[in-house]
């Protein structure tokens, strides 16, 4: 059963489980992948209910969701552990990591991007605007923490288009 959440439901409910982290699925053409995503955040921009992640270079789903322009994020209601560990340690360029992880999809509500079909919460996005991280404008000190490497986020501002959670 879905039940349709209001902005005031679905905010305060990703608050409380996005720390535990989450199922970040998109798809394109015949390509369905999921990655696990541990930041990420709802708000209101440009006067929309807004999804933003961020998502590494180097990520297979990158370029999926460049591709689509959409994406559905999915915070478990039950412990996931065993498959956010694989979907955020495996890429979808070797594996089929659904599979792997012994998921299922669902078809999404308003967009064609599937969810994972587990208990939870499901925020299916629209990508309004994509920016890739810049050096130039990182704090030195997360610059060192998080990046030394040179592989940086491009961040995601996806709009809510539909919001529901499963039992």
């Amino acid at each position: 059963m879905k039940n349709q959440l209001t902005y005031e439901q679905y905010s305060a409910e990703a608050a409380r489980l996005m720390p535990k982290n989450a199922f970040m699925t998109t798809a394109s053409g015949d390509k369905t992948n999921t990655m696990t995503i541990g930041w990420g955040s709802v708000g209101i921009v440009w006067r929309k209910p807004v999804f933003t992640v961020l998502v590494r270079q180097s990520r297979y789903t990158k370029g999926l969701v460049d591709q689509s322009n959409e994406f559905t994020v999915t915070l478990p209601l039950t412990d996931m552990k065993e498959a956010l560990s694989l979907c955020g340690t495996k890429s979808g360029r070797d594996m089929d990591k659904i599979a792997a992880a012994k998921l299922t999809l669902s078809a999404g509500q308003a967009l064609a991007t599937p969810v994972i079909a587990i208990p939870g919460l499901h925020l299916e996005c629209k990508v309004l605007y994509k920016e890739t991280m810049k050096a130039e404008n990182l704090d030195p000190a997360t610059q060192n923490a998080c990046y030394a490497d040179g592989d940086y986020h491009t961040l995601y501002f996806g709009e809510i288009v539909a919001a529901y959670k499963t039992e």
